[in-house]
């Protein structure tokens, strides 16, 4: 490596051709940077008490060390973002000026032939700067001062006219941007292949301008060590197609959640959404995939990304599937996306059946959105679809995701009728995160012609207005404060209508039957409201009633016949002992019975998911892992704890650290219990062990 100090005109001027190698992401920088680099441009030109502003570093590599002075290309491994937008700079202002020239070297003429082109060369030759796909036509058109391609690079285009702008507002006095532009300072850093880690460099660089994603370094470390001929096969063959796929914003925003999902799919681990690169070096490395090369591996990405597009990005070609998939994106069900990768594939290798895809993606969406009425924490939802997977029999696929989401522990439940209906009657839906999307579902369950539900607008039956007409009031009743309080935004009082101005704060009976009012409404949502004569609690209660029985239909729960979910439930591994019974010390007459039934009771009751797993030594209550063993003593219960002795409030100090102890049950925690009035304290010290627990999901 070789790096010396440079103006960043002077190395443009001596300098052949900069060449963006095709692993390089394409231009990113937005208005943000372009305004930054722009003002330090102005403010350094207009104090002539600075002489240099520092803007990064050049990194660039050949076959072997070589100097500015050679003639051969230079493949730009970082500073790319830097190094294009001083060219629109330039570009824009060569524009701008024409034959004047404000300052020595700054005419229209030298700036071109100066920083932009290599006017002695021919072809692609020609140019100072050559970046890759659409970028590079953009750019290209944009110093040849001929009109964007009809696929342009957005990013190349808007920043062009910022500066285009700005330049305007100069007032036609360029000193202080010919200045500033003359004191740029870079540090011209050279690499040698064979003594220099361009890959390790690379990372290393991501520190200044706009910092690199996920998918960029992902990108690179595929491609940057491959040979030049190599390279070109899979990134045309699959990365290019992939960007193409994405679209130019999306694959901004969309492809290193995809990556994510990708990885969490392929690994069954969750990547923090920082450090999804480093996942993906483990998985890069790992035998499975190092066997079967760079080439499947690549291959593998991009028959996923499609996968992706179709369900996150709308590409969906097949109608019915695009419908579920526009409904779960209005859900913004991310988290979900691991799984439904493995169920695209599936289904695209013909395993799953159209229909039973189209089912079970509605059955995530039904399964999300109930929990989201009910009001369950969304933390274990990333972990409970990073895993869903595993528990699939694939021979009885559509059977075994309905089983799996009737077995799931209270925690990560699916809500049944009851506790849906109870909650969607009473739940804020007018602030509800989704809004427009269950009454569009509600709206349009079962139609054929859908109702284009967002070109209406939600009206309250009973108005938000806190002063209340006096009709209103006297409808309402004595409470109608109370009355208007309770279920303004509720299912009960909330519905669809396009003549939401004229209702205004009107009366029922005014909306009711006024023109285009309730009697007239052509939507299913106001079905029954032009019989009703006064619009009261008890009306508001009998309509969210007849609503919420409607919306268990349209976000149906999994159903399945006993016998057929006994199939799917876990079976606990005994070895020998099956009842408490079976514990001589347990057996009805001993002194520590009633001990253990009291604490049994207790425990029982800290959570419906806590269920009893009777081992060979001890009896274990567990949520999805130990949460408390219990071994039976002659005198006492010795309890063990699944929890870390530092992390325990134990303000009594009962129990004691066993870490380096060899003792049966899970945890490092041991306590004992001899009488039933230690229950309550004890059950504080279990409480924390839950708690410690549900925490740890909810960091997954």
């Amino acid at each position: 490596m070789k790096a010396t100090e440079a103006k960043m005109l002077d190395f443009l001027k001596r300098s052949p051709q900069f060449v963006i190698p095709i692993y390089q992401r394409t231009y990113s920088w937005t208005e943000s940077e372009c305004r930054q680099l722009w003002d330090d441009i102005i403010r350094t030109g207009q104090n002539d008490d600075v002489f240099a502003h520092f803007i990064g570093s050049i990194v660039y590599i050949e076959k072997g060390l070589y100097h500015v002075s050679s003639q051969s290309p230079l493949l730009v491994i970082d500073g790319q973002q830097r190094l294009t937008t001083v060219t629109l700079i330039l570009e824009a202002l060569a524009r701008h000026i024409g034959d004047s020239e404000p300052l020595e070297g700054f005419s229209a003429k030298k700036l071109r032939n100066y920083y932009l082109l290599n006017p002695l060369e021919d072809g692609e030759c020609g140019y100072k700067l050559l970046l890759t796909q659409t970028d590079k036509q953009s750019l290209l058109a944009l110093v040849n001062q001929k009109p964007w391609p009809a696929e342009h690079s957005l990013r190349l285009k808007d920043n062009f006219e910022f500066f285009v702008e700005r330049i305007k507002k100069l007032d036609n006095d360029m000193l202080p941007l010919c200045k500033g532009l003359a004191k740029l300072v870079i540090v011209d850093i050279s690499l040698n292949r064979d003594q220099d880690n361009p890959q390790l460099i690379f990372e290393s660089m991501n520190s200044t301008g706009r910092e690199l994603s996920q998918a960029d370094l992902i990108r690179n470390y595929i491609l940057m060590g491959l040979e030049a001929g190599h390279q070109t096969q899979l990134y045309n063959d699959h990365w290019r197609p992939m960007e193409i796929g994405f679209g130019q914003e999306a694959y901004g925003t969309h492809f290193d959640a995809f990556m994510r999902d990708y990885l969490t799919f392929k690994t069954g681990e969750i990547p923090n959404v920082r450090k999804v690169y480093e996942a993906f070096r483990k998985h890069a490395r790992s035998p499975e995939v190092s066997v079967v090369g760079v080439d499947a591996l690549v291959a593998d990405i991009h028959k996923f990304a499609d996968y992706y597009c179709a369900m996150a990005l709308g590409q969906e070609s097949n109608g019915k599937l695009a419908a579920a998939f526009r409904d779960l994106r209005g859900l913004k069900v991310d988290v979900a996306y691991p799984f439904l990768l493995e169920l695209y594939h599936d289904y695209s290798t013909g395993l799953l059946p159209i229909e039973q895809f189209e089912c079970v993606v509605q059955l995530i969406e039904n399964y999300v959105f109930r929990r989201a009425v009910c009001a369950i924490p969304t933390n274990s939802l990333n972990k409970t679809f990073a895993t869903f997977g595993r528990t699939l029999n694939k021979e009885h696929y559509l059977e075994s995701v309905q089983a799996h989401f009737l077995l799931l522990p209270s925690y990560r439940r699916f809500p049944g009728n009851d506790e849906f209906c109870r909650e969607l009657k009473v739940r804020d839906l007018y602030n509800f995160r989704s809004r427009s999307y269950w009454l569009r579902k509600i709206e349009n369950h079962g139609r054929k012609e859908r109702v284009p539900v967002d070109e209406y607008t939600i009206e309250h039956i009973l108005p938000q207005n806190e002063n209340l007409s006096e009709r209103w009031r006297d409808a309402l009743g004595p409470e109608w404060r109370r009355v208007q309080e309770t279920w303004l935004h509720t299912l009960g009082n909330l519905t669809l209508t396009g003549y939401n101005a004229e209702y205004s704060d009107r009366s029922f009976t005014e909306k009711r039957d006024m023109r285009g009012g309730f009697r007239e409404s052509p939507l299913r949502v106001n079905e029954g409201l032009g019989t009703i004569d006064t619009w009261d609690e008890g009306a508001i209660r009998d309509r969210a009633e007849r609503l919420a029985e409607q919306a268990s239909y349209v976000w149906i729960a999994p159903s399945l016949p006993a016998d057929v979910l006994d199939c799917y439930r876990p079976l606990q591994k005994r070895a020998g002992v099956h009842t408490v019974d079976d514990y001589r010390r347990l057996a009805d007459g001993t002194s520590m019975r009633p001990l253990f039934d009291a604490l049994r009771k207790e425990i029982m009751t800290i959570d419906p998911c806590v269920y009893e797993d009777i081992r060979r030594f001890y009896i274990a209550y567990k949520t999805e892992t130990n949460l408390v063993d219990v071994l039976p003593q002659a005198k006492r219960l010795r309890l063990t704890l699944n929890i870390g002795f530092h992390e325990l409030y134990d303000p009594r100090g009962l129990a004691r650290d066993v870490t380096n102890i060899k003792h049966w049950g899970n945890g490092d925690v041991e306590v004992g219990l001899d009488s039933c009035d230690e229950i309550p304290y004890a059950m504080g010290l279990i409480r924390q062990a839950f708690e410690k627990q549900m925490d740890d999901r909810s960091e997954q």
